[in-house]
């Protein structure tokens, strides 16, 4: 089989290349998919510049989520999955034409479901689910500032915010984007390029205290947030886009900006500051991650969730579709095909 292959870090165009692959085969428990395609994450792009810690040595397959084909299985596999048509989250891997993964990562979906919709419900799916629905559920009511609204995960937590009846305050840069997540429903978008947001969200709330921040970019906007919240507020950071790519240099600036925690503030001012890394996450507690992926696509199924494809790219465009994800002029998923 073939596989697109991380063989050095720096620009896509000399990271990955397409290599040849043993078969994999199921273990106990796993079940063996042919991929028709795959999708793109931000954490791919930081492993593939060698700033993500938990990403295998080099060289690798990386890739978190597929859509294909249950073609064979292990051991204490439930045999009705043969044959079925599913999105499935992989730990690595997932740049492959064949895959191997626990069945429980498994979701059966629709023959006619796009591969783009269904590849957005895994990673991101999964995540914006455990966000928004069990490490923070959201109220009818509550003020909700969405970071990078526009990008994969941001959508689904504003499709949730807005299901779940609250104020969405929602953060995207261009004018392009801020129309998509108009149409999407959120009350107040905000041009994070032509204001200072901070004080942008204030005059949108009328001087109100956000409640809830679904941050995916860390750094100085760390600090902004905590001054936005009110009593009870909970700041859930899922992502660290401010960090750049300049190695060590740029995780210290990026520690740097986000300043020190200290916890008798936080019970002082009753706030709350969360952290999600769904790969850890996976680790410890796959079984509720895998859930959150399957409450996820029944939430698409009831029409709650409606991810949003950029692009579905041919399986020799491949890098172009990291540049065009570094680029950030994407809104909402990119795959590619086999």
């Amino acid at each position: 089989m073939e596989a697109w292959t991380l063989v050095a870090h720096g620009a896509p165009e000399r990271a990955f290349a397409l290599r040849s692959h043993p078969e994999p085969s199921p273990g106990p428990a796993q079940v063996r998919i042919a991929v028709e395609g795959f999708g793109l994450n931000y954490a791919d792009s930081m492993a593939a510049r060698g700033l993500y810690r938990e990403a295998p040595p080099l060289p690798s397959v990386i890739g978190y989520e597929v859509v294909g084909r249950v073609e064979a299985f292990g051991a204490d596999v439930p045999a009705d999955l043969l044959g079925k048509r599913v999105v499935a989250m992989t730990r690595f891997g997932g740049y492959a034409q064949k895959v191997v993964t626990d069945h429980r990562a498994c979701a059966v979906i629709p023959e006619e479901m796009p591969l783009g919709v269904a590849a957005a419900l895994a990673t991101q799916g999964a995540t914006a689910w455990y966000a928004a629905r069990v490490l923070c559920p959201l109220m009818p009511g509550e003020r909700v500032l969405v970071h990078s609204a526009a990008g994969g995960v941001g959508q689904l937590l504003v499709q949730l915010a807005v299901d779940a009846g609250c104020e969405v305050v929602a953060l995207a840069s261009g004018a392009e984007k801020c129309a998509h997540l108009e149409r999407m429903g959120a009350q107040h978008v905000i041009d994070r390029t032509a204001v200072a947001y901070g004080a942008e969200v204030e005059r949108r709330l009328r001087g109100q205290p956000v409640d809830v921040s679904f941050n995916a970019v860390g750094g100085s906007t760390y600090r902004t947030d905590m001054k936005l919240l009110g009593a009870g507020g909970r700041l859930v950071l899922f992502g660290g886009a401010e960090r750049g790519a300049l190695g060590a240099l740029g995780t210290l600036r990026f520690v740097w900006r986000m300043g020190l925690l200290v916890p008798i503030f936080l019970m002082m001012r009753s706030r709350s500051v969360l952290g999600i890394n769904m790969l850890r996450l996976s680790d410890h507690k796959a079984e509720l991650v895998a859930r959150c992926m399957h409450e996820a696509v029944a939430a698409c199924a009831r029409g709650v969730l409606r991810p949003h494809v950029h692009r579905e790219y041919p399986a020799d465009q491949l890098p172009q579709a990291h540049l065009d994800l570094l680029a950030g002029h994407t809104m909402g998923k990119l795959v590619v095909r086999w």
